[in-house]
C-alpha cells in the first residue's frame, strides 16, 4: 500500500527537469537561459556547450535531464524537441559579512537560484508547414 500517483501536471508532449539551488544569482542565470529559450534541443546543447559563462554546465546538465526525461519516461521523440521554456526563480540567500575598514563589518548577499526547463515535442503537421 503506497500513496496514489499524482496527476501529470505537464500535457503530453511535455517533459521537464528542475535544478533547485544552484550557487549562482538568478541575473547570471537568466541570460543563459533565456538564450536558449525557444531553440531545438540539438542546437541549444551546441550552444550551451560553446558559452563562456560558468552557469552554461549547470543548464546544460539540467537539459540533458530535461531530454533524457522526454526519451526515457514519456516515449517522445528527441529529433522532435525543443525548449519551451527556461524559466530561473529565486531561492534562499546566504547572508555573510566581510570586514571593512574602522571596524564596521559589510553585509554579502550570495544567492542561490532555481532553474526549470521544459522540453516540447512538435506536432507532425507543424513539421511540414
Amino acid at each position: 500500500m503506497g500513496k496514489p500517483k499524482q496527476e501529470r501536471r505537464l500535457p503530453l508532449n511535455e517533459a521537464q527537469a528542475v535544478a533547485t539551488l544552484v550557487r549562482s544569482s538568478p541575473q547570471k542565470l537568466n541570460v543563459v537561459a533565456g538564450m536558449i529559450n525557444g531553440m531545438k534541443v540539438d542546437k541549444a546543447l551546441v550552444a550551451l556547450e560553446f558559452t563562456r559563462r560558468r552557469v552554461s554546465d549547470v543548464i546544460l546538465k539540467t537539459l540533458q535531464s530535461a531530454i533524457a526525461n522526454a526519451e526515457n519516461n514519456h516515449d517522445l521523440d528527441v529529433d522532435q524537441l525543443y525548449v519551451a521554456e527556461a524559466s530561473v526563480g529565486k531561492r534562499l540567500v546566504m547572508k555573510r559579512f566581510r570586514p571593512r575598514a574602522r571596524g564596521r563589518a559589510g553585509r554579502v548577499h550570495k544567492h542561490f537560484s532555481q532553474l526549470r526547463i521544459v522540453v516540447r515535442e512538435k506536432p507532425e503537421q507543424e513539421e511540414a508547414a
